[in-house]
């Protein structure tokens, strides 16, 4: 077996029945990604000085026969807006450039406690404000599947170090589509959690109401088990998970608008797959869904702009133009818009449920409407990026504003994602889904 390929949860399996070292793993790891030709362009740094040492007290603790966790001795990466302490956390911007936090993320630092390894930072787009992975002042990592391609984003450089083999897994964020996106463009599975279940002290924030870290990983399990040690709380049982009798709604209308025919051609595929594994599945429009995505405009931007002006206007040369012309989009949002939007939405929110939702394990939408575009044309036409940009995140951001719990799965199709939203606070139950639909899409 190819370990550096295998899934996180198959090498912490290894490394219990010791057929695995950590130690090695870990140095296979980070010679593989020293030896990787666009390793610059992947992870913003390498931390082998503590990955060494925290797999060296994972080896220790898999000979006492005492591991703090099934993914002890797991080598894993961390997007750069999540704080490590003592090292540079720069949230891809070079306004943070030299920012070194005193101590971990709680996230990571809880994950440190379980035993995983950190192999080191890996690159975003600026501040996270980017659905296509494009990040001209640091670095653009190259899709895995093709390298012309973008690698969406913002945690680009997360999902490509799972694909190429570089890291057992990843931890992102996502607060439009951040983890999802890059997830479905390099053949990955990506679980954004619901708002809260996770703590984001010690994360860099974007939109602090929308903000939210989960893993990117090669199954179900690996998110299921990483889940659980970011929320500090059991894992879900996924044994003999199926979709058979699962309630499936599919949201037409919206998701689908302007959509490419290769991530339609690849839903279509998948759904058919889920009806014979059993699945009861369910065709709906609703507008909902538009009124909530009609919203965009006065909540992401002028939150983001809110925290980042300072930052921004004092010196704006810092900023590629077409992310700095993003956050400059919230500036004319009043006050009085912006509440009265949320205001909107809570009560959006509530209509979902009663009205849309409620009686189903899961709503089925294409993770992204269109296949990752190339790198050169969206830096050589800004008005083309800004269309690409809003379209990539289109159907993601619909988990973030009903402030839903979203899995994406591979459709075994080439980019092209199938993603599950499930109820908020109820994110253990959509993971078990999932790991049914995972398991059907694998026939």
């Amino acid at each position: 077996m190819d370990w550096l390929r295998a899934s996180a949860m198959q090498q912490g399996r290894a490394i219990m029945a010791g057929l695995l070292d950590p130690i090695d793993q870990t140095e296979a790891y980070l010679a593989a990604a020293k030896d990787h030709p666009d390793c610059a362009r992947i992870y913003a740094r390498l931390t082998p000085a503590r990955a060494r040492s925290e797999a060296v007290a994972a080896h220790d603790r898999a000979k006492q026969e005492r591991r703090h966790s099934l993914l002890d001795g797991v080598a894993i990466s961390w997007k750069d807006n999540i704080d490590s302490g003592g090292t540079l956390t720069e949230a891809g911007s070079r306004l943070l450039e030299g920012r070194v936090p005193r101590k971990d993320a709680i996230v990571l630092a809880r994950l440190a406690r379980r035993g995983t390894v950190c192999l080191g930072k890996t690159h975003l787009t600026e501040l996270a404000f980017s659905g296509l992975g494009l990040n001209p002042m640091t670095a653009t990592p190259p899709n895995a599947l093709d390298p012309d391609l973008a690698p969406g984003g913002s945690s680009s450089g997360a999902a490509v170090s799972v694909a190429l083999g570089l890291a057992a897994a990843a931890i992102g964020s996502d607060t439009g589509g951040s983890i999802r996106v890059p997830a479905a463009w390099n053949g990955l599975v990506g679980f954004k959690p619901t708002p809260g279940a996770v703590p984001e002290k010690g994360v860099v924030p974007l939109c602090r109401k929308f903000d939210v870290t989960g893993p990117i990983a090669r199954s179900v399990e690996d998110c299921a088990e990483i889940f659980a040690l970011m929320a500090d709380q059991p894992a879900p049982d996924l044994a003999e998970a199926s979709i058979a009798g699962r309630r499936l709604l599919v949201l037409e209308g919206a998701p689908f608008d302007g959509a490419e025919t290769a991530p339609v051609t690849a839903f279509a595929d998948a759904l058919d797959r889920l009806g014979r594994a059993g699945a009861h599945i369910t065709h709906i429009t609703t507008d909902w869904t538009d009124r909530a995505l009609a919203l965009s405009p006065v909540l992401f931007a002028p939150e983001a702009y809110g925290i980042w002006r300072a930052q921004i206007e004092d010196a704006p040369e810092l900023m590629w133009n077409p992310v700095l012309e993003r956050f400059r989009g919230g500036a004319e949002t009043s006050a009085m818009e912006y509440v009265a939007g949320w205001e909107s939405l809570t009560r959006i929110r509530r209509k979902w449920v009663k009205e849309v939702a409620g009686g189903f394990d899961a709503v089925l939408i294409p993770t992204v409407p269109i296949l990752p575009p190339p790198v050169e044309r969206l830096m050589n036409d800004q008005a083309e990026f800004v269309r690409a940009n809003l379209l990539t995140l289109r159907n993601t951001r619909i988990g973030n504003l009903l402030g839903l719990p979203v899995v994406t799965l591979p459709t075994g199709h080439p980019a092209c994602g199938i993603s599950l939203m499930g109820h908020a606070g109820r994110d253990r139950h959509l993971l078990r889904v999932a790991a049914g639909a995972e398991a059907a899409l694998a026939v």
